[in-house]
Parts: C-alpha cells; structure tokens; sequence
C-alpha cells in the first residue's frame, strides 16, 4: 500500500471516527433513564421504553464500530495493516475504503 493510499484511509478514518463520535453522543442522549415524574400515557411510556432499548442496542453497536476504528487508526503505520487476519493476503483498497475496521478479506470474512 502507498502512501498515497494510507493518507486516504487516514483521512477517511478520521471523519468516520468523528460521525460515529457524534451517533454514539447522540444514542447516549436517547438511552437516559425516562423519568416517572412525566405526565405520559401508559402506551406512550411503553413505546418510549422500547424506543430506549433499541437505542441502547444501536449504542453498543455505534461503540463498538468507534473502537474498533481507534484501533485501525493506531495501526495505520504497522507493516501489517491491510493484511487479512485469516489468510495472510492483502485486503483490496476498496474494501478497507468501503469499511475501514474490517480485519478481513471479502472471501474469509463469509
């Protein structure tokens, strides 16, 4: 990979880094506890509890998606980045373009 190539990811990563930044603040706003206090109909706070659980799945996955780009980002420099964890081979640019986190090639992430 050139370094044409690594400052493009780099690059890439730091804006999806900092849009995941945003939807996991955004997420942590939504899953706050619902208060008791509010003057809601039973329907309505039931349906705000399911909304909440959702977000909290939607948190844990947007976290996840954050670290793991962290991690990809402080690997950028290392001789191994872009190599496939499974199988050794390079993984193609666009598929590290398309989705930077990934430790795997197309074929042994099936």
């Amino acid at each position: 990979m050139n370094s044409k190539e690594l400052a493009e990811i780099e690059k890439l990563i730091e804006k999806e880094m900092e849009k995941t930044a945003n939807t996991v603040a955004e997420y942590r706003e939504m899953t706050k506890p619902i208060s008791p206090d509010e003057a809601i109909g039973r329907i309505t706070r039931m349906d705000a509890i399911n909304n909440k659980s959702v977000a909290e799945a939607a948190l844990r996955s947007a976290v996840l998606k954050l670290n793991r780009l962290k991690d990809v980002f402080g690997k950028l420099q290392h001789s191994d980045f872009g190599i496939c964890r499974k199988c050794g081979e390079q993984i193609p640019i666009q598929r590290i373009l398309l989705v930077p986190q990934v430790p795997f090639c197309v074929h042994c992430a099936q």
